[in-house]
């Protein structure tokens, strides 16, 4: 029942998120132009909605039927895999800008994140289907409940953290390379690079690899990798709103400097 107490929480904070955000999130999808990276966000942003309906379905639909329930678990699985990957693709995307559109980079990004794609889906199923799948204990309320294997689970957290933790490596090594060649502050540099984004994300990933060694209660697995999936989107989709915000910032006061030139008579312009 606790772990219940935790979803609640979990959907308490992605709303509190998104009313923080929402004046900031209106401009940008009001302002930016249509882009499949803004697809992606939009996505990625709001794909969460349909969670939430699947989690309700999946808790209070009648459970007489096991199958009905695995084939339920099984959508909401693989929606979850693909708000995760779209969260991570965005922190894909900033690394590749960041190389400078390195096709080396690319390369390494793609293959790396099939394979990490294509083992995680693979494992998820394969943890549904050995799992018990069973009634609610929710007394009056009638819903599907299983009990996951903890080993693959924490096989998936690994996945996930090795990912990360190559993306944190690729940043790091660019973050060393412009603080040599410009030999400024070593923060303003981290701060240019977003490391503090990729830095929560890997930290998450690490808690998440260590709670089912140090906790081993299956019940709480899922928990985990809602909270985990819920985190990475909202690090994914602020470091996208922080940069498109900042880069109209730049390009306004670019205009403001025309501008201002352009007012500027013939006698000033010659001082």
């Amino acid at each position: 029942m606790s772990h219940q107490y935790l979803y609640v929480s979990i959907t308490a904070f992605w709303i509190y998120e998104y009313v923080c955000s929402f004046h900031e999130e209106w401009e940008f999808l009001r302002r930016s132009r249509w882009t499949k990276v803004k697809v992606l966000y939009i996505i990625t942003r709001y794909l969460p909605f349909f969670l939430i309906v699947m989690y309700l379905c999946l808790n209070l639909i009648p459970s007489e039927n096991t199958n009905k329930c695995r084939i339920l678990i099984n959508i909401y699985s693989f929606v979850s895999q693909i708000s995760l990957t779209f969260s991570e693709s965005f922190f894909a995307l900033r690394i590749y800008a960041l190389w400078n559109n390195n096709r080396i980079v690319l390369l390494g990004l793609l293959s790396t994140a099939f394979v990490m794609v294509a083992t995680s889906v693979g494992i998820r199923f394969t943890i549904i289907a050995t799992s018990n799948i069973t009634a609610s204990t929710i007394p009056g309320i009638q819903g599907c409940s299983w009990s996951p294997s903890g080993v693959l689970y924490l096989m998936l957290f690994i996945f996930l953290f090795v990912f990360q933790l190559g993306l944190v490596s690729l940043t790091l090594i660019h973050v060393i390379q412009s603080w040599r060649l410009s030999k400024g502050h070593l923060y303003a540099v981290l701060v240019k690079h977003n490391i503090f984004y990729y830095a929560c994300g890997l930290l998450f990933s690490a808690l998440n690899v260590s709670m089912p060694v140090l906790f081993p209660n299956s019940a709480y697995y899922i928990v985990l990798e809602d909270l985990q999936v819920c985190i990475l989107r909202i690090l994914a989709t602020r470091m996208h709103l922080h940069l498109w915000h900042l880069d109209q910032h730049m390009r306004d006061s670019d205009a403001l400097i025309c501008t201002s030139m352009f007012d500027m008579s013939p006698a000033d312009l010659t001082v």
